[in-house]
């Protein structure tokens, strides 16, 4: 199991009601059915993905999350998550405030585009990195946005949302110190204030 998904994993309560916005083949939320006995549906804007979605007994529409979420109560859900698709969506304030409406908690999974490595390929080459945790180009990146753990603390700071929980995964562990330096991903639980 994906170490991101082990962390959402123990974040979510059991029973809960989540929605994932741009859940990729369905492999969290699968977990979450079976692990934890959540009812699960996800949003997927890749026709691929959705198939993979639907082998594995996931609930899932096709949408693009970056048109909103109209379609959904506030407070439907338990926990929206948003695992590494944060940074490929065109409005990611308006995605954040959106699931923060319709979700009670929201868990948001960043890659960290400042970590040492990507820092030194940048200070020693010249070049846009590639790393374990960034492994694109510049011409071929499904990236919209580039940001750090720094960026999302200052952006939740500034619209008064709260931040619950943070996780920081570097190249082998959890990292508990220098977060924004070592960590590759960060896994964040918000939450309005």
């Amino acid at each position: 199991m994906r170490t991101d998904h082990q962390y959402i994993l123990q974040m979510i309560e059991p029973d809960s009601h989540v929605l994932d916005l741009g859940c990729g083949n369905g492999e969290l939320l699968s977990l979450l059915m079976k692990q934890k006995n959540c009812r699960a549906t996800g949003i997927e804007i890749d026709e691929k993905a959705i198939y993979r979605c639907v082998e594995r007994g996931v609930t899932v529409s096709h949408g693009d999350i970056d048109s909103g979420l109209q379609d959904y109560s506030d407070a439907r859900f338990d926990y929206v998550i948003l695992n590494e698709s944060l940074q490929e969506i065109l409005n990611p304030e308006k995605v954040i405030i959106e699931a923060l409406r319709v979700g009670k908690k929201v868990i948001v999974g960043i890659p960290n585009f400042c970590n040492v490595m990507a820092r030194l390929q940048i200070f020693f080459l010249g070049k846009v990195p590639v790393t374990k945790g960034l492994p694109y180009t510049w011409y071929n990146t499904p990236n919209l946005r580039f940001l750090s753990i720094k960026d999302f603390r200052e952006f939740c700071h500034q619209r008064h949302i709260t931040i619950d929980r943070e996780r920081a995964i570097g190249a082998t562990s959890e990292v508990f110190f220098w977060r924004n330096l070592f960590a590759n991903v960060a896994i964040f639980l918000i939450r309005k204030s």
